[in-house]
C-alpha cells in the first residue's frame, strides 16, 4: 500500500496573507503556505521527504516542491507574478519522472492552465480571502502512466547508480564512463517499478544532499526538509 497523502484529499486550506501581498499573490506567499500544508498533511509519517527545487532530468528542470514517500509527487507554483510560457514544456519534463503532479496557481491563470495541462495533473487554486490565502482543490491529480525509466534513473547520483549496478553484477566496464551511460544501463537492467522504488529509497536516504529548503533559507549542509 502506498504511503502517501496528497493535497487532493482535502477540499481547502486557509492561511494568513501578508499585508504587503494582499493585492497580488506571489510565489513566496503561495510556497510558504503550501509548504506548511504539506508538512501538516504528512506530519504523522516517518518516511516522507519534502524538498524544494528538486532537479529533474539531470537538473534541466526543477519542480517547486517534491514530496517523496511511496510515490514522488510534484507541486508547481504559478503566482500572479508568473507567466505560463514554460508550463507546457515543464509538464512534458515532469511527465517523464513524477508519479503525480499538481499545479498550484491563482485565478489569473486557472482557465489557461486547465487548457494546457494533461488530464492526469491536479490543479489547486490559491485565492485571497479577506487577508488570508485559501487553497482549493479544483482538479484531483491522478497517477501518471507515461514515465520514462532513463529520466527516473537520472534522479540518482552517478555513484548511487553504480552501487545499484554493482549489486546486480552489471558494473563491469562502467567505472569511467559518463553518467548518462550508467543511468541507461540501470534503466535497462530492471523493471520500472523496481527502479522507482530504488530511486525513492535512495533519495530519502541521502545524508549530504545540499539545498532543498524554501528560497531564501539556508542551513548549511542539511539535506532536506523531512518529517522524520
Amino acid at each position: 500500500m502506498l504511503n502517501c497523502i496528497s493535497i487532493n484529499q482535502f477540499a481547502s486550506w486557509t492561511f494568513a496573507l501578508p499585508a504587503e501581498s494582499k493585492t497580488m499573490m506571489r510565489d513566496n506567499d503561495i510556497r510558504r503556505e503550501l509548504d506548511s500544508l504539506l508538512h501538516w498533511r504528512h506530519s504523522y509519517e516517518n518516511d516522507t521527504l519534502i524538498r524544494h527545487e528538486m532537479g529533474l532530468c539531470a537538473n534541466r528542470r526543477r519542480i517547486d516542491i517534491a514530496v517523496i514517500n511511496g510515490e514522488i509527487s510534484g507541486y508547481e507554483i504559478k503566482s500572479d507574478a508568473d507567466r505560463l510560457t514554460r508550463l507546457a514544456r515543464q509538464a512534458h519534463t515532469y511527465e517523464l519522472v513524477l508519479d503525480r503532479a499538481t499545479l498550484v496557481t491563482t485565478q489569473r491563470h486557472l482557465k489557461k492552465a486547465e487548457d494546457i495541462l494533461p488530464t492526469w495533473w491536479g490543479i489547486t487554486l490559491a485565492r485571497p480571502d479577506h487577508g488570508l490565502i485559501t487553497l482549493d482543490v479544483v482538479r484531483d491529480a491522478h497517477t501518471n502512466t507515461a514515465q520514462d525509466p532513463i529520466s527516473i534513473a537520472q534522479l540518482l547520483w552517478r555513484e548511487e547508480a553504480m552501487q545499484e549496478l554493482k549489486a546486480l553484477g552489471l558494473s563491469k566496464g562502467l567505472s569511467k564512463t559518463p553518467r548518462h551511460y550508467v543511468w541507461l544501463e540501470l534503466a535497462q537492467a530492471i523493471p520500472i517499478d523496481d527502479l522507482r522504488r530504488i530511486v525513492r529509497e535512495r533519495l530519502k536516504g541521502r545524508q549530504d544532499w545540499p539545498g532543498g529548503l524554501p528560497r531564501g533559507q539556508s542551513d548549511g549542509t542539511r539535506s532536506s526538509i523531512t518529517t522524520r
